[in-house]
């Protein structure tokens, strides 16, 4: 669940903060998520029909009696992740270890391994950053909220001080994994360490569009609060589904704006208003949508120490050469090797200058990001530019030559430098100190 404490620990590449309000938080880093359904031995796996309500405040009791969740034993979970194994482990973080596992799919009894329903089973470090709090929040959300974009919560475990939550596997992992760490983690990318093409970033896009919009739009609002990267999973199909609701809040009622609330959140991603006031907005979660566009566009993370000064934080590196159609190519992600559509680039780039504007009553709502994005799969969107010669790119961290001319710019000198710094590899997030909840 996304958020660490005030002194910016970095978990899994993730630097997740909040402020000095003391309590237990988390760093989430979902590497894999599982999908599972629980209950005794009538219990069959929810569908995936839309449920927007969202009756609040509940009681803890309340919670942990959802007839969409099953109840497991420590001992059931410890069968079916091969006494949590390490040939189980899917990936780790501040939060604690997740592992793989198997479920019958009618019973949800444990079972062998290879047979029955795969699941993924988040186990809580007693001592990590994950708190009591959020991940009874992240129960309470994932029980009664269904979508197919967000990720299904099959059951939890709360036995003593063991703290665990049971989801359908992803077996794609998380974005992040993919746009981040294709050379660090190869074995752990199931179906092959190819950088992503742009049709799949942009059917990413649309699903986590249509998980935040669905959240946004429900009777009862729900504010997602650390929309990123590692938060989004990957099914078979890359199909785009949110998890790990740990610092959900609901949002404001009647003719309120915000709630106000303690900061938190993940550095990078959150929203400059909230970090500076603790008033939170749905827009919130629209600025974080656009800094993972961004991360989409560039191959970049959202804040990378590795990098120059100027260059560290995505957002004010990238916000220039997004309003100018003609220097865009500039930030492009060299992986995409220059295949991808210039028209549809053009207009993703808009959009997520759009989403990231300082302003944040100016910010569209993501049901209208949603409708945008939608458009962008009409084919005169999605006619490839030539390729770049992008060897020099990946070895020298230069800017680009535009793809779409052989010759300089008569524009510009020709021997005119990049305005880029050169780029370097790309590992943990910079962290700066601030109050986030």
């Amino acid at each position: 669940m996304g958020n660490c404490m005030d002194k910016a620990g970095a978990v899994e590449n993730n630097t997740t903060y909040q402020s000095k309000v003391g309590s237990k938080s988390s760093s989430s880093s979902n590497p894999f998520t599982t999908k599972t359904g629980s209950t005794r031995s009538s219990w069959t796996v929810p569908s995936y029909k839309e449920s927007r309500e969202l009756p609040t405040p509940r009681t803890e009791g309340e919670i942990l009696s959802s007839p969409n969740l099953k109840a497991f034993s420590f001992g059931e979970l410890k069968a079916a992740s091969k006494n949590f194994r390490s040939d189980s482990l899917l990936g780790e973080g501040g939060f604690g270890y997740v592992f793989k596992g198997w479920i019958d799919e009618q019973t949800l009894a444990p079972s062998k391994p290879g047979s029955g329903l795969v699941v993924a089973i988040k186990k809580l470090k007693p001592e990590g950053f994950q708190g009591h709090k959020e991940w009874l929040t992240e129960v309470d959300y994932l029980g009664q909220l269904h979508h197919q974009n967000l990720v299904k919560l099959i059951g939890y475990c709360l036995d003593g001080d063991n703290r665990l939550l049971v989801y359908e596997y992803m077996p794609k992992g998380s974005l992040e994994n993919h746009l981040f760490r294709l050379e660090q983690k190869p074995s752990i990318l199931i179906g092959g360490a190819d950088p992503l093409p742009w049709g799949i970033r942009l059917k990413v896009a649309i699903g986590a569009a249509k998980g935040l919009s669905f959240l946004h739009d429900a009777e009862n609002q729900v504010i997602y609060r650390d929309f990123k990267a590692s938060n989004i999973l990957l099914d078979s199909d890359f199909n785009a589904k949110l998890s790990d609701f740990g610092l959900a809040k609901a949002g404001p009622t009647g003719d309120r704006t915000h709630v106000s609330t303690q900061v938190m959140g993940t550095r990078g991603y959150a929203a400059p208003e909230y970090v500076a006031t603790g008033r939170l907005s749905v827009k919130a979660d629209v600025y974080s949508y656009g800094v993972v566009l961004l991360e989409l566009l560039t191959g970049r993370r959202a804040l990378d120490k590795s990098k120059p000064a100027s260059e560290q934080n995505l957002v004010d590196w990238a916000r220039p050469y997004l309003r100018d159609k003609r220097r865009l190519y500039r930030i492009m992600d060299s992986k995409l090797g220059g295949q991808y559509p210039k028209k549809g680039a053009h207009a993703v780039a808009s959009i997520a200058l759009q989403c990231i504007g300082n302003d944040a009553k100016a910010r569209p709502a993501m049901s209208e990001v949603l409708e945008k994005l939608d458009q962008l799969q009409d084919p005169k969107y999605n006619v490839a530019a030539p390729q770049a010669d992008t060897k020099r790119t990946s070895s020298s961290g230069s800017v680009p030559k535009s793809p779409m001319k052989a010759q300089p710019s008569p524009r510009r000198p020709s021997g005119s430098a990049s305005p880029l710094p050169a780029a370097a590899g790309s590992p943990l997030p910079a962290c700066r100190t601030a109050q986030v909840h």
